[in-house]
């Protein structure tokens, strides 16, 4: 039979039925993303929008509040609450910077040193999430106590006197904002060893080995190979220990004072307490876009622009 018997009166080819498979291909990528931008848009981008538009209006709870585009409630929470602000990036900020100086030895002995109790001791790592984050938090006080093991080993080293002249106790621990940093480092360590061990678990030993065939001592080879291989792992633990500890406001309330209180405190307190809720959506909002500017900051000064 010929090709032009084989073809339908007309000369032309019959229409295909369906998709073709490259048209199904090119659509698959965006239906695999649906779920999670529906999840996306259900609990981070509604919420966001109904925080900026509480934030912008004006009224009472006896009265209902109105949507009125009164922005000068922004500027009322940063006037009235920037020492909360200035506090809380401290305390993260120094929470973080003490996380990793646990973790990172911590991570790489898991990493290099660990063998066969590998998998036990990164149990031991994620051990304290088998517990309440309140639980936890209440045990420090015990551990801070005046008379606690902290602060007698503080007192028979020395350390007490240095940590007073530099203004970080008065005497004691608990109810300072040394207390508070501490249990922020503790609550968060976790997020700041398991990306260090994931970074340093990938580097291939080779580089390390061709380093000391080179004749650099294990100091050299540190800070010249396993350091900068790190640099993700120490990028994403400071990150996901920074923004939580940013916003918490649970280790000020059990571990610290009034005078050690927090963005998120006063967010909290706006919130439940006084029920000023275009007060608490701009302070929370302006919070947020604090974290959000300074994670930026961070990341594109660290060069490694593909974790956000």
């Amino acid at each position: 039979m010929s090709i032009a018997a084989a073809l339908p009166a007309g000369g032309h080819h019959a229409p295909s039925a369906g998709p073709t498979p490259s048209s199904r291909s090119k659509f698959t990528p965006y239906f695999l993303l649906l779920p999670a931008g529906l999840a996306l848009i259900v609990f981070y981008v509604l919420p966001t929008l109904t925080l900026a538009t509480t934030s912008l209006q004006t009224g009472s709870l006896e009265q209902g509040y109105t949507l009125t585009w009164h922005w000068p409630t922004y500027g009322e929470v940063l006037s009235q609450y920037w020492p909360q602000f200035a506090r809380s990036f401290g305390y993260a900020a120094g929470a973080t910077v003490l996380a990793l100086l646990i973790a990172y030895p911590l991570a790489y002995t898991i990493a290099f040193k660990a063998g066969r109790f590998r998998t036990l001791m990164l149990t031991l790592v994620v051990a304290p999430f088998f517990t309440s984050f309140l639980i936890r938090t209440l045990a420090w006080r015990q551990i801070l106590a005046d008379e606690g093991p902290v602060v007698s080993f503080m007192k028979a080293t020395g350390l007490m006197h240095l940590t007073d002249a530099l203004g970080m106790t008065q005497g004691r621990v608990l109810a300072t904002g040394l207390a508070v940093v501490i249990g922020l480092a503790y609550n968060f360590l976790p997020f700041m060893t398991l990306p260090l061990y994931n970074s340093l678990e990938k580097i291939d030993r080779g580089l390390l080995k061709a380093s000391e065939d080179l004749y650099a001592n294990s100091w050299t080879t540190f800070w010249k190979v396993t350091w900068p291989l790190s640099l993700p792992g120490v990028v994403g633990g400071t990150l996901l220990t920074f923004i939580p500890a940013a916003g918490d406001y649970v280790n000020q309330q059990f571990l610290g004072t009034i005078s050690n209180t927090m963005a998120g405190n006063a967010i909290d307190s706006l919130f439940l307490q006084q029920r000023q809720y275009p007060q608490a959506a701009a302070l929370s909002l302006v919070l947020m876009v604090a974290i959000i500017v300074l994670v930026s900051v961070y990341v594109k000064r660290a060069g490694t622009e593909e974790l956000v």
